[in-house]
């Protein structure tokens, strides 16, 4: 049996007829740029979230970099982060001119470590970038009493974590922004580039919409500098026929995630999921660690279970950030995960029959 780790195909197929029709009323109006369908997937992403501004942008790398831009973070400024997340995470805090610094993850819920926060800032410090990594939120309470105590901005990355909730707050209304990621593995997954960034300070929201836009109000007069970061109204119409279903498909794949975890109990090796009791997972990845992970990796390649590693290289052992002074060993936990996660299948048409098979190559590796 093949089990891919994503069925992107399978997922817009069981959606064909809602995604055409949404498309075709785009393809009938024409108002491809910044169309009505933009302003109502922005009115449906505040709702659901409860956040009181949404303002949607081309990619959820373009959320983090609008986000740090439009808090005034710039050349000489240091923004603390994970070194254990994608790389648009701090490739958009040096692509602002600031500086990234790199702090330890728990070794539980391989999110930052708020303990490590504090000993990091200096007097160059302006914001914190917590990662909701594979679908759980950071601890919050503690990154947002760290922030309140030295007067940092806090810009959450919530690109793989819409529809978590940390203490009954969904993941990106806790800081100064939330930055989401429509990246088409994502929960909420376009069928192309796209993200949004939510916030509750009406001044940041101007500034934001701004940005997104040439920094214009009104057509050729500019009153800041911005770029063009504008969501197409096709990829929000697309969100829109998905939006609707986001829950459901979030509850399947907690549900593959809980069986994966009960088959895999008796295997000591595997480390499964951890979650955290004041906080929910929605599982945009299954992410396990094993002490032998690349011979696990090519026997689940040979068996044709879709897997794959987020991520192999930490950031602050990234090629580009060696001017930055990190050296190996430097970070040991997240260090430690890059060498032993691996992702399982976990998407929401994932059937039965895949899922056992899943199960039973992983027995049997191991086996059992």
């Amino acid at each position: 049996m093949n089990v891919p780790l994503l069925d992107v195909h399978k997922h817009i197929e069981t959606m064909r007829p809602a995604l055409m029709a949404a498309l075709e009323q785009v393809v009938g109006h024409a108002r491809f740029i910044m169309g009505p369908e933009v302003q109502q997937l922005e009115d449906e992403i505040r709702q659901y979230t409860g956040a009181k501004h949404a303002i949607a942008c081309a990619s959820g790398t373009d959320a983090l970099l609008l986000s740090i831009k439009a808090l005034g973070i710039g050349a000489g400024d240091e923004v603390i982060t994970t070194p254990f997340t994608f790389f648009a995470t701090a490739g958009a805090v040096a692509n602002a001119g600031a500086a990234p610094v790199f702090v330890d993850i728990k070794n539980d819920t391989f999110n930052i470590d708020p303990d490590a926060i504090e000993a990091a800032i200096t007097k160059n410090t302006k914001a914190i970038i917590p990662v909701h990594l594979f679908g759980q939120s950071a601890d919050m309470g503690r990154v947002m009493e760290i922030a309140k105590k030295h007067g940092l901005a806090v810009i959450e990355d919530a690109a793989q974590s819409i529809g978590a909730t940390y203490k009954n707050r969904m993941t990106g209304t806790i800081g100064d922004t939330g930055c989401f990621s429509f990246f088409p593995s994502k929960n909420l997954g376009g069928i192309g580039d796209g993200g949004l960034v939510t916030c509750n300070d009406d001044k940041l929201a101007e500034t934001l919409t701004l940005l997104r836009q040439h920094g214009a109000h009104q057509r050729y007069y500019h009153d800041i500098i911005g770029t063009n970061s504008r969501l197409d109204t096709l990829q929000a119409a697309a969100l829109l026929a998905f939006l609707p279903h986001l829950d459901r498909w979030a509850k399947q794949r907690a549900a593959h995630a809980a069986l994966y975890t009960e088959s895999f109990s008796d295997i000591p090796e595997i480390i499964t999921p951890a979650c955290a009791p004041d906080r929910n997972h929605v599982y945009n990845q299954y992410t396990i660690r094993v002490p032998n992970r690349d011979a696990f990796q090519a026997y689940l390649t040979e068996k044709q279970v879709g897997c794959a590693i987020y991520y192999p290289v930490c950031l602050h052992l990234q090629k580009c950030f060696v001017h930055l002074g990190y050296v190996e060993g430097q970070l040991p936990l997240s260090e430690q995960a890059a060498s032993q996660v691996i992702s399982l299948p976990v998407y929401p048409e994932l059937s039965a029959a895949q899922q056992e098979y899943v199960i039973s190559s992983v027995r049997a590796f191991f086996g059992k």
